[in-house]
């Protein structure tokens, strides 16, 4: 894994990038030559001239095939997937090129040819993904480790495993016994011991121990063999950063106040409060203005089908537990909470109205909280704001709840592109390991990454109710 930012992202993803930048560059350049070769004398440009605008389609290729979820972590490296995701990114990219041309007119590279560089970036995208694929399978890209304990910590990376069989980059060997501890993992799994533990990693290839026991104190915890390993050029990782640096979450089960306290990140400093607080008015004032004529026909929408109000105000927690009212578009009956409890919303909720699907589905009917973000209660990106009635609720069960009110709520967050939308205690504790993955690595280019994944979220209506 590469760390840039304080987030995390994997060494196959980066060099994935970096091959498919360097396949976009030459579909550019092949395309511009096929299309000028029968007239290679009368070719209007150079290499040279060529690179500002085949740098720009390379971006905003790339950037269309993040829009679509094509280099996240959960990502299915099978080619129907790949397909699936890489047509619509293809039709995004060939739009915002045919904008740039026409807004930046120096940039045109003549007719016929984007046509043709876009067919051919297809096939080298397709060409690229099938070797990768090819790859994975073969365990070419893969890291090992081995982790140290049988207990349920342990087992949560067999969990994991089950729960995403497709995902490749890093290998686990097998499990390590130690003392008095009683075995949740299979069998077949747990390694035979040998002493030193070094040498057992060795034999296995493996490059990281990564230390998954309960207890770690009354003499339970190979102190010594750890040192050697790592003394070794072995990796040793806690369970915590390892499932921080690999899921993109902090697991919840597995914190301690101390790792709180004296860990890294949970930067709260004047300086990056100043940079988020200027991103978002910028972001939200283009926001609204691209927003606006959308804003309009679904308060039109609203009217016809229920009537006023167009707008609903709510209350909710914000930064330092203090409330705010959050306004949002209704896509609710008036009368959806008539008994007076909150509820939580479930799929195809009986209480939401015909336009209020199409919203929800859309993440429409938050578009509103442009507003709030403009007011300061709120920022574009960053954990989502609950009720206090609930809030009050999963203080009481969830550990560490309230680290998530350190930092503005936000429109949308890591926790919405990564795991979409919570209706449940265990909902809501699966997303608070995100919210606070965000909370302690929070920058402006991790709040550029969840913009561009929030792209696939509102294309695909991934997580809406």
């Amino acid at each position: 894994m590469f760390r840039i930012y304080n987030h995390y992202i994997s060494r196959t993803t980066v060099f994935l990038i970096g091959t498919e930048i360097f396949v976009l560059m030459i579909a550019f350049y092949l395309g511009t030559g096929l299309r000028f070769l029968n007239q290679m004398e009368l070719l209007p440009f150079t290499f040279t001239s060529l690179l500002p605008v085949a740098a720009t389609f390379t971006v905003v290729m790339v950037t269309s095939m993040a829009a679509m979820g094509m280099y996240q972590l959960d990502f299915r490296p099978d080619l129907k997937d790949t397909l699936f995701r890489l047509m619509p990114s293809m039709l995004l990219g060939f739009g915002i090129m045919t904008l740039i041309f026409y807004l930046l007119p120096d940039l045109y590279s003549g007719r016929g040819i984007l046509g043709l560089v876009m067919l051919l970036a297809l096939s080298g995208i397709l060409l690229t993904r099938a070797a990768f694929l090819k790859w994975s399978r073969l365990g070419i890209l893969e890291s090992r480790a081995i982790v140290l304990g049988i207990g349920s910590k342990a087992r949560e990376f067999i969990d994991q495993t089950a729960r995403d069989p497709h995902r490749h980059g890093l290998r686990i060997i097998g499990f390590v016994p130690l003392q008095d501890e009683e075995r949740q993992v299979p069998a077949s799994a747990v390694l035979p011991r040998m002493d030193p533990l070094v040498s057992l990693a060795r034999q296995h290839g493996a490059g990281e121990i990564i230390i998954a026991i309960q207890e770690r104190r009354g003499g339970y915890l190979p102190i010594q063999d750890l040192l050697e390993c790592k003394l070794s050029g072995i990796k040793v990782t806690d369970s915590v950063a390892f499932f921080e640096r690999e899921q993109g979450q902090i697991r919840v089960n597995s914190l301690y106040s101390s790792w709180l306290v004296f860990g890294g990140g949970f930067d709260q400093s004047p300086l990056r409060s100043g940079i988020k607080r200027g991103f978002d008015l910028v972001a939200s004032t283009l926001l609204l203005i691209v927003t606006l004529p959308v804003m309009l026909v679904t308060a039109l929408c609203i009217v016809i089908e229920d009537g006023a109000p167009v707008f609903y105000r709510q209350e909710r927690v914000g930064k330092s537990g203090k409330t705010f009212m959050v306004l949002k578009f209704r896509s609710m009956k008036n009368d959806a909470e008539k008994g007076g409890t909150p509820q939580w919303a479930i799929a195809d909720d009986p209480r939401t109205t015909r336009v209020g699907r199409i919203i929800r589905k859309l993440r429409i009917d938050e578009l509103p909280q442009i507003f709030n973000v403009l007011n300061g209660e709120m920022s574009i990106v960053g954990p989502r704001p609950e009720r206090p009635y609930f809030v009050n609720q999963l203080c009481q069960e969830v550990p560490y709840y309230n680290v998530r009110h350190s930092i503005k709520p936000g429109i949308t967050g890591w926790a919405q592109v990564r795991y979409g939308y919570g209706a449940s205690l265990n909902d809501a504790i699966e997303k608070l390991q995100y919210d606070l993955y965000y909370v302690k690595n929070h920058s402006l280019f991790l709040d550029v990454i969840i913009l561009i994944d929030t792209i696939e979220v509102v294309v695909l209506g991934k997580g809406g109710r």
